[in-house]
């Protein structure tokens, strides 16, 4: 249960309270050794914004570093950004349909819906910040 989640990444930049670390993503099919001549293979570079107290860790630009996060933060964060918002979409959809039984307002209404659910998470980031944290470990 103590299982972390991690990836390698370099040290872009640095800011007071801030270490934007850029990771290479893989899906599954990367590691496989015809995969350059496949497209199912992908590899996508991110950037991951750590918090944490830059003044006291000793940090460069350029330092090879692994950025780590617990499976119950990432779980929260899939059910904050998809699952949530998949419900809400979903039952939207289908108290519109059955009100106004018009399939088009239904769908439109059910994708609107998403508009203020997503502002929301945008306005309460600050606060979500606290609760999906990640954590950097010199390689």
């Amino acid at each position: 249960m103590n299982q972390k989640i991690s990836h390698s990444g370099i040290i872009e930049s640095i800011e007071p309270g801030c270490v934007h670390v850029r990771i290479v993503q893989t899906s599954a099919c990367s590691a496989c050794k015809v995969a350059g001549y496949c497209n199912a293979s992908e590899k996508k570079e991110k950037t991951v914004d750590v918090f944490c107290d830059t003044q006291q860790r000793h940090f460069t630009v350029g330092q090879s570093v692994t950025v780590s996060t617990t499976p119950k933060v990432a779980r929260r964060a899939l059910i904050w950004g998809f699952g949530l918002p998949l419900v809400m979409m979903v039952g939207v959809l289908f108290l519109v349909l059955m009100l106004t039984n018009d399939e088009g307002v239904a769908a439109l209404s059910g994708l609107l819906a998403l508009v203020p659910y997503y502002l929301l998470l945008w306005l309460m980031r600050n606060k979500m910040r606290e609760q999906l944290t990640f954590e950097i470990e010199y390689n």
